[in-house]
């Protein structure tokens, strides 16, 4: 029966699948993870790094790119399908601060991409694009960071943290059960639950991931492999007491 309805994406199966956007969103979950967390004054983004080729140039390899100066996306699923959106979004950013005169919202410019995805699951000689994005930024008239997911089929939600990519309901479920207000009070706490997070897919080691923080009015911060050795140090040495705690506990 399946094999009916998978060939045309505008025609729906008997039990309501559109099995096209479906097959989108398993390429999603083959995709590299994602993570992003929400704090007080600042949004985090972590992402697991594939390793490249001996010959390979690193830099070309990136899954955290910067749309707009107060806006940050990362993404999983196929590069290339994100690198369209990527184009388009800057470009979307670019004509609306022309137009307007004030940069785009976080949320418009989610929209904006959710919009492009939906298009692409409603058109002939169309496919859906491979990829969901974590959308991170700032508005020009609050403090407060924004935070939204969108997928292939078009939906775009807000978080306050989420992940994306293999084993994305792992990390969910981590997240749901770590995430307190107090602990991502402050940008150290914030980045540490993030690079936890990830820990739960990731080998331990600063050179499997990246971390990037976006906080108000500042420029984008990528931080450095020796940065993020210092805070997987510092986690690895909390789940070594943790565990003593836990020995001596019995």
């Amino acid at each position: 029966m399946t094999s009916r309805y998978d060939r045309a994406i505008t025609v729906f199966s008997p039990d309501g699948h559109l099995f096209q956007v479906e097959y989108a969103q398993e390429a999603v979950k083959k995709g590299t993870c994602a993570v992003a967390v929400r704090g007080a004054d600042c949004i985090v983004l972590a992402v697991e790094k594939k390793a490249v080729a001996k010959l390979q140039e690193e830099r070309t390899v990136r899954k955290i790119v910067q749309l707009d100066k107060h806006i940050v996306m990362a993404f999983a699923g196929l590069s290339a399908d994100a690198r369209v959106l990527i184009s388009r979004a800057r470009v979307e950013c670019q004509s609306h601060q022309l137009t307007v005169e004030d940069p785009v919202t976080v949320e418009y410019i989610t929209r904006y991409l959710a919009q492009i995805k939906q298009q692409y699951t409603q058109s002939n000689g169309r496919r859906p694009f491979g990829v969901s994005c974590l959308l991170a930024g700032f508005d020009k008239d609050s403090d407060t960071p924004r935070l939204y997911q969108t997928d292939p089929a078009g939906n775009y939600f807000e978080w306050k943290a989420d992940a994306i990519g293999r084993s994305a309901k792992t990390v969910h479920e981590f997240l749901e059960k770590a995430y307190q207000d107090d602990l991502v009070a402050d940008r150290v706490g914030t980045i540490k639950l993030a690079v936890k997070a990830l820990f739960e897919v990731v080998q331990s080691g600063s050179k499997n991931m990246d971390v990037a923080v976006i906080a108000k009015d500042k420029k984008l911060e990528m931080l450095t492999t020796d940065e993020i050795s210092k805070y997987v140090s510092e986690i690895e040495k909390e789940r070594e007491e943790e565990a003593q705690r836990k020995k001596r506990g019995r």
